[in-house]
């Protein structure tokens, strides 16, 4: 796939301020060399981002080019082939980007705006406001922009005193991450458990993620009903934000492992757009429209849609699974400082052959109950079909003094219609196939989400020197509504080890009826003090009420406190703290839901930004200490589910390495290596999450005449990962260990013409067979070898 197109500028600016910073900051392209302005050589520059262009001109050309990075930012170059001298290499290379090369009395060239363009001075500066990275465009494994996921005030990753993973849109399609559980596969420090062919979970840290964001609006993912949440499709993002530890200030009730931010692609000023269309294993089908650009003469109004289709079978006998992704949103420059933004999208999945948890894990002897990975639990019919439909708003206005306002609203719908069989409980018989137990039920609900974030932030003056705050309020409802379905039926199977999933639907009978509404109500206060130019203290706090179905709580504090000191330009040290409050949705014995999770959680580490950003690397310690940690207890409900205890005193520690973006020109990598352990009282918890992890994804773009051909491959390994079980044919508490492996992808792609692209991706290149297992009875195979190839066309 050739590089995606990049969108518009976060910052607009007037052409006179563009022009002072043109002459104040250069950017040195490539060593200045005496040629003349007239002498004609040959030019192989790609169509693509301006700024990688400007770069390959000024490489091949040997001249000075300065210019503000901001300058290039969201724009395209058409590309240049053939043999020019340098004034009309580079008007051409400029053509339709409303920039023009003035060249310099030193002999190089700078770049100023086209007099005569009026649109860029209608951009809406108040983008600033968001911090929000782009990294559509910038051909990059890491963001150099703002993030607002911890703190809201726009910190790069170097300025944020707490660990963040950033997988850019670049990362993504280079390696085929079409969904969000791919992008997490590729996201160092997280594990993705599965628990069957429609649900999976992710673990950071040691414990599970169920914070989510969409463009930093907070929400929650139930655990116990799965509907959409991690079968996302990742065609409408421009990249994916995972903040590492507590994130209780800005998500209020927050996930001690991390926050997943899910950031959308923004309308882009030139008209652009890609269609791409692949094959893969198993007859894996897929299709992907993408357009983008200005509605309007003066670009006042841009508008961007997206449409993915696919149809995907499987390695797992008679499964398959068709998903439709579509996403709308405008951009309205209301005044030269206001923006508004609207937008929407919608997501359906619909499998056939739906598992409902996993492969029994014993068999009658008491031994690992060891099948094909293409066994499939499921009936024929069985499905869990999911869907996700959100509308959203956002106004932002620039004040007088670097003073902005931000209002966000958002309604999402996640819904699952689920008829499900299989055969999934028991201990079946090795020799006879008896013994299995199939699970059924029906599952028809909905989840409805609406929230309201609003903040302003500015800066103040204190002693001299100049600060940040922010100050805003959130304020959420959630409804939930489901009707379940348990028929009386015949749930011995026949013979497991010659299930084909052929059985007849049974009749579903009365339905059990279940609401809960849960509010929140939250306001926070975030101040960044530059105690010294290279000391920075972040000091915040929210206070919220949380009123749900068997929990309520009022006046929860959380606050927040990191520091972060600057060694030099490139390294930086910090640490931070911030406390843990959430709900838990578990019960014990008697039905009641355990007392909400709370703890402390610390973070240490050094931060370094080399060759001007282009390349982020950190090195980090945590402390996780937590009470009410919900553990298996061994007995049921009395609603028939795994019953948990709520046990004290469960501290988690670790450090995590991360290196991504630039290593040299053309060559992109993102690596990491995480290690943590959990106790409680010395003995060791949380296992079945390994205790180390190592990723590293890489590409590399050939030189020279090979340039159209990119190269590239993946590495994961993980250490052992175990989990002490009842036995429940011995009687006897048993480990189970999945060994520790490596899963190694390859990926290639060759740029045919300019607009033309192939891409060639192996996953899982050694065919590993490894296993998955979380807390219950069951496991779950990992993905055979797949092979996938696709084409992309841009314009």
């Amino acid at each position: 796939m050739a590089t995606p197109m990049k969108p518009s500028s976060f910052f607009a600016r007037s052409a006179l301020a563009l022009a002072v910073a043109t002459s104040a900051v250069p950017i040195v392209l490539a060593p200045m060399q005496a040629h003349a302005q007239s002498q004609q050589q040959d030019f192989n520059i790609q169509a693509g981002a301006l700024g990688d262009a400007l770069n390959r001109f000024g490489q091949q050309a040997g001249i000075l080019l300065s210019y503000p990075a901001s300058l290039t930012d969201g724009r395209r170059s058409p590309g240049l082939q053939g043999q020019y001298g340098v004034d009309e290499g580079l008007a051409r290379l400029l053509s339709g980007t409303g920039l023009q090369a003035v060249r310099q009395a030193n002999g190089g060239y700078a770049l100023a705006l086209v007099e005569a363009l009026s649109l860029e001075a209608t951009q809406i500066s108040s983008r600033a406001l968001s911090g929000r990275a782009v990294t559509e465009g910038t051909g990059s494994y890491t963001a150099t922009g703002g993030s607002n996921t911890a703190t809201r005030l726009g910190l790069t990753p170097r300025e944020t005193p707490q660990s963040i993973t950033v997988v850019t849109r670049q990362h993504m399609d280079d390696f085929g991450l079409n969904g969000l559980d791919d992008v997490m596969r590729h996201t160092p420090g997280i594990t993705v458990v599965p628990y069957d062919s429609e649900r999976t979970t992710y673990y950071s840290r040691g414990f599970t993620i169920d914070s989510f964001q969409y463009d930093g609006i907070p929400t929650t993912r139930d655990t116990r009903y799965s509907s959409g949440d991690t079968l996302s499709d990742s065609a409408i993002y421009d990249h994916i934000e995972v903040l590492k530890g507590a994130s209780g200030l800005m998500t209020g009730m927050g996930d001690p492992g991390g926050t997943i931010n899910l950031i959308r692609k923004k309308p882009t000023r030139e008209f652009h757009g890609h269609i791409t269309a692949g094959a893969g294993s198993w007859d894996n089908y897929r299709t992907e429209v993408d357009l983008g650009g200005s509605l309007t003469e003066s670009g006042n109004i841009r508008g961007r849609a997206v449409v993915a289709y696919q149809d995907k079978h499987s390695y797992l006998d008679h499964y398959e699974r068709k998903t439709k992704v579509y996403y709308g949103v405008l951009e309205l420059d209301l005044s030269p400082d206001t923006l508004l933004t609207l937008g929407a999208n919608y997501m359906n999945s619909s499998p056939k052959g739906s598992s409902w948890g996993g492969t029994p894990l014993f068999d009658s002897n008491g031994n690992f109950n060891d099948t094909s990975r293409s066994f499939n639990t499921g009936a024929k019919w069985s499905s869990w079909e999911q869907y996700s439909r959100s509308v959203f708003a956002t106004l932002e206005h620039n004040f007088a003094g670097g003073w902005a306002a931000k209002i966000n609203l958002t309604n999402q719908v996640n819904g699952y219609d689920a008829p499900l069989a299989a055969a999934a409980g028991g201990q079946p018989n090795p020799a006879t196939g008896l013994g299995a137990i199939l699970s059924l039920g029906k599952f028809d609900g909905e989840i409805k989400q609406n929230a309201i974030d609003a903040y302003v932030k500015g800066p103040f003056s204190l002693m001299g020197r100049e600060h940040e705050v922010v100050i805003g309020a959130t304020a959420s409802r959630r409804e939930w509504k489901t009707k379940d379905y348990y028929p009386a039926y015949d749930s011995a199977v026949e013979d497991f080890y010659n299930w084909n999933g052929d059985i007849a639907k049974p009749d579903w009978g009365p339905a059990y009826l279940t609401e809960e509404v849960t509010r929140e109500l939250g306001g926070y206060i975030t101040g960044r003090f530059n105690l010294r130019d290279d000391l920075k203290l972040i000091l915040g706090s929210r206070v919220a009420d949380y009123r749900g179905e068997n929990t309520t709580e009022t006046g929860i504090w959380v606050p927040y406190a990191g520091v972060v000191y600057d060694l030099n330009k490139i390294f930086s040290l910090y640490a931070s703290y911030t406390s843990i409050f959430k709900p838990q949705t578990r019960m014990d014995e008697q039905g009641k839901t355990l007392e909400p999770l709370d703890g402390d959680s610390y973070e240490v580490g050094i931060k370094g930004e080399f060759f001007d950003g282009r390349l982020n690397g950190s090195l980090a310690y945590f402390e996780v200490t937590q009470d009410n940690y919900a553990i298996l207890s061994g007995s049921r409900t009395p609603g028939g589910s795994s019953a948990y205890t709520a046990v004290q005193g469960v501290k988690t520690k670790g450090y995590e390495a991360e290196l991504s973006g630039e290593l040299l020109p053309g060559w992109q990598a993102q690596m990491g290596y995480t290690h943590k352990t959990a106790r409680r009282n010395g003995v060791k918890v949380a296992t079945w999450e390994p205790e180390d992890q190592f990723s590293l994804y890489t590409t590399y773009r050939l030189p020279a005449r090979l340039s159209p051909v990119t190269v590239g491959g993946g590495a994961r390994w993980q250490g052992k990962s175990w989990n002490t079980l009842t036995n429940p044919v011995r009687g006897t508490r048993e480990e189970l260990t999945q060994g520790a492996f490596w899963l190694l992808d390859l990926m290639a792609r060759y740029q045919i013409s300019e607009n033309l692209s192939a891409s060639l991706n192996v996953n899982n290149l050694l065919d590993k067979k490894y296993y998955y297992n979380s807390e219950i009875n069951s496991y779950t195979w990992g993905e055979p070898r797949s092979v996938s190839i696709s084409s992309r066309w841009d314009f």
